[in-house]
C-alpha cells in the first residue's frame, strides 16, 4: 500500500477531491493507481484491506479521460469496453462484500459494498432495482457493527427503490424484509420484527419453494425473537423446523455425493486401474496417499 500526499495549491482551480469512503475532502492519494483519494491513512488502509488491493489497477482505465476517437465506431467500442469493465467491478465488489459478511467481517464488507453501490449507480441510475443488493449488504454490515441509524438509512433507500419498481424479484424482497426484521429486533421492536420476518418467509417461499433451505433463515430469526420474548413453545417449534430443513439438506448433499461417486466409477476404465496399480508396484505409490498409507 503506497501513500502520496497531495498539495492543495498544486491542484487545478475548482477541482475538489473526495475521500473514497466518507466523501470528505481528500489529502492523500493511492500511489499505485493515482486515481483514488482519501482523507486519512486509516480510510486508505480500510479500503485497501477490503477491496482496493484487488481492483487498484482496474480503476485506472475507468478514472482517466477517454482518448480521442477518430470515428463513431471506435467511440462506441470504447464506451462498450468501459461499461463492461464497470459491470465486472460491480460483480467483483459485490462478491467480495458478500464473502466478508459470510465470514462475519462486517467492517471489511462496507468499503467493498460502497464500491458496488457507486458503480451500480453510475451504470443503472439512482432509481434502479440493481442498487438494492449493495444497500442490503451495507445495512447488514451496519447492523453487525451496531450502527443501527446508518442501517436504517440504507434500508429506507432499498425499500423506497423496491416500492418504485414493479419488477423486483421475490428473492430481493425476501432479503429486504429479513434485514428489516433484524434491524427492528436489534432495536427491541419485536412486533415489527416479526411482521417483516413473516414477509421474508413468504417471499422466500415464493422464490424458492416452501420446503427450500433458503426460507430457514426467516424461521431461525423469528425463533430468536420469540425466544427473547420468552415464548419458548413457539421458539422451540420454529427451531425444530429449521433443524428438519437442515437435515433434509444434509441428506440431499450426501446422496448427491453418492450419485457422483457412482457416475465417476462408471466412467473409469479398466486401463485406468491397470495404470494405477502399475505405478503402485513400481514403487511410485507415493503419488497416491491412500496407497502409501496401505503400503506402510
Amino acid at each position: 500500500m503506497r501513500v502520496e500526499r497531495l498539495v492543495p495549491l498544486a491542484l487545478p482551480r475548482g477541482q475538489k477531491l473526495q475521500c473514497e469512503l466518507c466523501r470528505g475532502p481528500a489529502g492523500l492519494r493511492c500511489g499505485a493507481c493515482c486515481v483514488t483519494y482519501y482523507c486519512e491513512v486509516e480510510h486508505q488502509k480500510a479500503d485497501w484491506d477490503s477491496i482496493h488491493e484487488k481492483i487498484c489497477q482496474l480503476l485506472i482505465p475507468l478514472r482517466t479521460p477517454l482518448p480521442f476517437y477518430n470515428s463513431d465506431k471506435e467511440r462506441n467500442h470504447g464506451l462498450e469496453q468501459q461499461l463492461s469493465r464497470e459491470k465486472h467491478l460491480v460483480e467483483l465488489t459485490h462478491r467480495v462484500a458478500q464473502k466478508f459478511l459470510f465470514e462475519g467481517k462486517h467492517k471489511e464488507a462496507i468499503p467493498a459494498a460502497l464500491h458496488s453501490l457507486r458503480f451500480s449507480i453510475h451504470i443503472y441510475g439512482l432509481n434502479s432495482v440493481e442498487l438494492v443488493p449493495p444497500y442490503l449488504i451495507l445495512a447488514e454490515a451496519s447492523i453487525g457493527l451496531g450502527h443501527l441509524t446508518q442501517a436504517e438509512e440504507y434500508l429506507s433507500q432499498a425499500q423506497w427503490t423496491v416500492l418504485k419498481t414493479s419488477h423486483c424479484s421475490d428473492a430481493i424482497q425476501s432479503k429486504l424484509h429479513r434485514n428489516l426484521g433484524l434491524l427492528y429486533a436489534a432495536k427491541g421492536n419485536f412486533e415489527e420484527s416479526l411482521y417483516h420476518l413473516a414477509n421474508d418467509i413468504y417471499f422466500a417461499s415464493c422464490a424458492f419453494g416452501t420446503n427450500n433451505i433458503s426460507s430457514s433463515g426467516g424461521y431461525y430469526h423469528m425463533a430468536n425473537v420469540f425466544f427473547r420474548q420468552n415464548k419458548m413453545d413457539i421458539a422451540d417449534s420454529l427451531y425444530s423446523e429449521v433443524s428438519s430443513r437442515s437435515l433434509k439438506l444434509v441428506f440431499m448433499l450426501f446422496w448427491s455425493m453418492v450419485e457422483f461417486v457412482k457416475a465417476l466409477t462408471s466412467i473409469l476404465t479398466e486401463d485406468f486401474f491397470i495404470l494405477y496399480f502399475a505405478w503402485f508396484f513400481k514403487g511410485e505409490y507415493t503419488k497416491f496417499p491412500l496407497l502409501k498409507m496401505w503400503k506402510k
